[in-house]
């Protein structure tokens, strides 16, 4: 590694992300409710702000050299933790099949398809990447797992600003519920791969067209299963340091 890993560089890596993201939304003058209305306002509010996002964490993960630990999980979990994963995944496909599609057109699918995508690769890589990585450097994995999982879902918090309104706040506890979904899928996995195309599944299953108001409910009780999850894990792996398998791998060889 470039830098040792710290919790202060891996929240600023996180908050630099979140400013280049919005400050995309605020340059366009979002309309949060209207992002999914046609092409045209998928490529400005959804696929523009995550390819620079892209950008910025793609230098930052360079710099940093924390690629491998932010992709490649050392502290593999048991198999019954990919339990609600599965289950996300399972309310994913079934929303797909309740919904309309008459009004999304062949570009607004193509914008869609990206814009998961990138949603995937950004908001994973942010925060159950390169802050985690961070967060490690100091903290138990139960504190790990919390704070990452916290942040990710008070990074939805700023969409009231853009028109969410109130209903943002409800937006930051599902992010938080389906955040440790998502930690626990890099835990079961090993690879943060993982994480990246459900979370971008989810999201294009949620975001195209309408309909699937339940399918999304369900998912609370799943998230709420997640947590009792991540918190049996995370006590099974005491407070032993988190970093350690990373530190010795990136060590230079001596000549």
């Amino acid at each position: 590694m470039k830098v040792q890993p710290r919790p202060s560089v891996g929240v600023l890596v996180f908050v630099a992300y979140l400013a280049v993201f919005y400050g995309v939304w605020i340059a366009t003058g979002i309309e949060y409710k209207n992002v999914g209305d046609s092409a045209s306002t998928l490529l400005k509010w959804y696929v523009a702000p995550l390819a620079a996002g892209t950008v910025m964490l793609v230098i930052a993960a360079t710099a940093l050299g924390w690629w491998r630990a932010a992709l490649v999980e050392v502290r593999k979990a048991p198999r019954w933790t990919l339990i609600t994963p599965a289950l996300m995944l399972l309310l994913g496909l079934v929303s797909l099949t309740q919904k309309d599609y008459s009004d999304t057109t062949s570009r607004m699918w193509l914008y869609l398809l990206v814009g998961s995508i990138g949603v995937g690769f950004c908001e994973e890589l942010a925060t159950r990447g390169l802050l985690l990585v961070g967060l490690r450097g100091t903290l138990s994995e139960r504190q790990v797992w919390l704070w990452s999982s916290l942040l990710f879902g008070l990074m939805h918090l700023p969409n009231w600003a853009f028109g969410g309104g109130p209903g943002a706040v409800g937006q930051v506890g599902l992010a938080f519920l389906s955040g440790t979904t998502f930690y626990l899928l890099r835990r079961g996995t090993g690879m943060l791969l993982f994480a990246m195309v459900l979370h971008g599944f989810w999201d294009c299953a949620a975001f195209v067209d309408s309909g699937g108001a339940i399918v999304a409910f369900l998912n609370i009780p799943v998230g709420i299963a997640s947590v009792v999850i991540a918190l049996r894990l995370t006590k099974l792996d005491r407070d032993e340091p988190t970093l350690a398998p990373y530190a010795v791998a990136q060590q230079p060889v001596a000549a």
